[in-house]
């Protein structure tokens, strides 16, 4: 989680410096549904690289928006959820789809 130092002054500067990139975006997008484990993520986000994903998944759970679940198997079993903090902001990401739908159905009627 960011120190008190960190945060900034701003409430929207705070989202964005936490979830307010690409990447970040469609892996709570993901997560929204359901949890989800490493290589499918990986496969499901075309572009991403295996250590963008890493890094962007090691930030969300250090800032509490999702949780890391090792499950002791052989080979281990890891997945990535949404923790309680992390589904608070379904209605941001919510709304940013339904934006988006309408955005994309105003450029196809334009044309």
């Amino acid at each position: 989680m960011l120190t008190k130092e960190e945060l900034p002054d701003c409430p929207v500067a705070t989202t964005v410096q936490l979830i307010g990139n690409k990447w970040k975006l469609l892996i709570l997008r993901n997560l929204l549904a359901r949890p989800w484990r490493f290589n499918e993520m990986l496969r499901s986000i075309p572009g991403i690289s295996q250590k963008v994903l890493t890094d962007n998944l090691r930030a969300l759970e250090n800032d509490g928006i999702i949780t890391r679940t090792v499950f002791p198997e052989v080979p281990p079993r890891v997945e990535y959820a949404l923790s309680e903090l992390g589904d608070s902001m379904r209605p941001v990401i919510d709304a940013m789809q339904t934006w988006g739908i309408s955005y994309q159905q105003l450029v196809r009627e334009a044309k």
